[in-house]
């Protein structure tokens, strides 16, 4: 409840028990052992500053906050404060406050999702368990990515963006340093395993846009933004990370302001014991910067847990509101932690802070604020306030109407994918690829070019080389038959020489025999002419000389004489 712009929490001895609205922004503390009235205290605050026109956030852990979207009603403990306190007449009334409902896993509330980028590389560490030099790593790749304005948007971009770091490992190396193959393959392992718990559903777009938190509703109450984490708180690390990554989203996004009259939103950080449990050295300062920073960008942040001792000091003593719930000590380790806890408080004259710490009833706790210049007042007993608004969980009916009721809806629960280190490392490798396989072709043309090159080469050369075979078995065929045919031909003069001469001894025989014939002819003829004249002349001599019978002797001799002169004048 709100009263003359001031928190009213609880009554104290019959006084009223507040703080100042400008001093939230001092931070807080809810503590207190499992059912001892945390969650009761939680509601009242929120319900009050969203009264106050300031939007809240909260992690509804157990469902039990989603009732804060409608009316509470009169159960038995709640009508006996009300009657108590004669809340009704200072403006206490049952009613709901305006709620948006989100779950990183899209389930129970509109998709609360971030990008890789925005989470940066030091709470992305958290996330994945990785070590300090894994983490150092890591904080390489994503100045890669930077540097090579490549978004790095959900899961897949960081898993691309770390192959192509491993790729590239050696070029990478001369102005990034050596990044272990070994290294890079636990990150993305990492990776993997957070996908496998369902991690990759709050890594991409929308993201959210933290100025749509800082809302009032059309009657000027603080929007009440409830994160739905009964699923998420499974997974601690992821679920602590998300929501410092969101008080960090506040710091980076809100101006400087100073001190206002009422804080520009409060936060709400439940199980924040899960904040500090595995945090390494640098998360630890980064947590402690945002604590002690985030109160002049006029953001109050509350721790609630179980125990103070949850809480780093150097964190704690930066917290100058507390609700303390009862504490219980059985252990020499509880009792020292109770201690401190009660020396914490400004102590009040009128009881023993320790004793009545651990005698704390439910739906008491020992409250000390800042007053209007930043002094704590004394510790007093307080009895909380009932919740004006539901106690309990919600229909899933009721949830679902909400959600699609809420005007946030259609800009956050469509999910889309744009271009980011994925899709261009991919396009990338595929370009490469088309390269590679483009010269992976030629290569193998050209290749094929020299093996058929080779083949006709090795072909000319056997043709040539057959061609030669061919001709030196024709050329030696020629010879074989020349010299056969000059044999031949040798044969064949000799024989036409041989003939030659044959038909030149029987033309000469046959001319000697033509010749003699014609000797004998002739000298046939010319010796019967020689004798025929011989005869005559003989006769004619013979007859002169020696009458008849000299007639007869000179025939005969005139006729042998020139037979024989003739016939051998013929004959030459």
């Amino acid at each position: 409840m709100i009263k003359e712009n001031k928190i009213f929490l609880g009554m104290a001895d019959g006084e009223e028990v507040d703080f100042e609205l400008k001093m939230s922004n001092r931070h807080g503390l809810i503590a207190g052992a499992t059912g001892t009235g945390k969650t009761v205290s939680l509601k009242v605050l929120a319900e009050s500053f969203s009264d106050a026109g300031v939007p809240v956030f909260m992690a509804d852990v157990k469902g039990d906050i989603a009732g804060m979207c409608a009316a509470g009603e009169s159960k038995d403990f709640i009508k006996t404060k009300v009657e108590q306190y004669d809340l009704m007449s200072q403006g206490f009334e049952f009613k709901g406050y305006p709620v948006n409902f989100w779950d990183v896993y899209g389930k129970g509330g509109m998709p609360l999702r971030t990008t890789v980028s925005e989470m940066g590389p030091l709470l992305m560490s958290r996330i994945l368990g990785l070590t300090e030099t894994q983490e150092d790593v890591l904080t390489v790749v994503f100045k890669i990515a930077d540097d090579n304005k490549l978004l790095l948007i959900d899961t897949k971009d960081l898993k691309a963006m770390l192959a192509y770091v491993e790729e590239n490992s050696a070029e990478l190396a001369l102005d990034y340093g050596n990044m272990s193959k070994q290294s890079l393959a636990v990150i993305v392992r990492s990776i993997v395993a957070l996908e496998s718990q369902g991690g990759d559903q709050f890594f991409g777009e929308p993201a959210l846009d933290i100025n749509d938190w800082l809302k009032t509703d059309l009657d000027g109450k603080g929007m009440i933004q409830i994160l739905d984490a009964r699923e998420l708180v499974n997974s601690p690390d992821m679920y602590s990370t998300f929501l410092l990554w969101m008080i960090s989203e506040l710091y980076e996004a809100l101006p400087e302001v100073g001190d206002l009259e009422k804080p520009r939103m409060v936060f709400f950080f439940d199980e924040a014991h899960l904040l500090f449990d595995t945090a390494s050295k640098s998360l630890l300062e980064k947590i402690e910067q945002i604590v002690k920073l985030i109160r002049s960008k006029g953001v109050g942040i509350f721790f609630v847990t179980q125990s103070p001792r949850d809480i780093p000091d150097s964190v704690l003593a930066q917290l100058g509101n507390k609700v303390q719930h009862a504490l219980h000590a059985y252990t020499p380790a509880e009792i020292k932690a109770v201690k401190q806890a009660a020396e914490s408080f400004r102590a009040n004259d009128a009881f023993d802070t320790y004793d009545t710490l651990i005698n704390l009833g439910i739906g008491e706790a020992l409250v000390s604020t800042l007053e209007a210049d930043g002094v704590p007042t004394v510790v007093k007993r307080t009895s909380i306030l009932p919740p004006q608004s539901h106690h309990g969980a919600i229909e899933d009916s009721t949830r679902k109407q909400i959600i699609e009721g809420s005007a946030l809806y259609k800009r956050y629960n469509d999910f889309f994918d744009r271009d980011s280190a994925y899709e261009f490392l991919t396009r990338k490798n595929m370009e490469a690829e088309a390269e590679a396989e483009r010269l992976r072709a030629e290569a193998d043309k050209k290749k094929q070019e020299e093996i058929e090159a080779k083949e006709a080469e090795k072909e000319a050369a056997e043709k040539a080389k057959q061609a030669e075979k061919e001709e030196a078995a024709a050329a030696k065929q020629a010879e074989k038959e020349a010299a056969a045919a000059a044999k031949q031909a040798e044969k064949e003069a000799k024989e036409a020489e041989k003939a030659a001469l044959a038909a030149e001894k029987a033309a000469e025989k046959e001319a000697a025999a033509k010749k003699k014939k014609v000797k004998n002819v002739i000298s046939s003829t010319a010796g019967s002419a020689g004798s025929t004249v011989g005869r005559e002349l003989g006769n004619a001599l013979g007859s002169a000389v020696g009458g008849k019978f000299g007639k007869k002797i000179g025939g005969n001799v005139g006729s042998t004489l020139f037979r024989g002169i003739l016939k051998t004048l013929f004959s030459l």
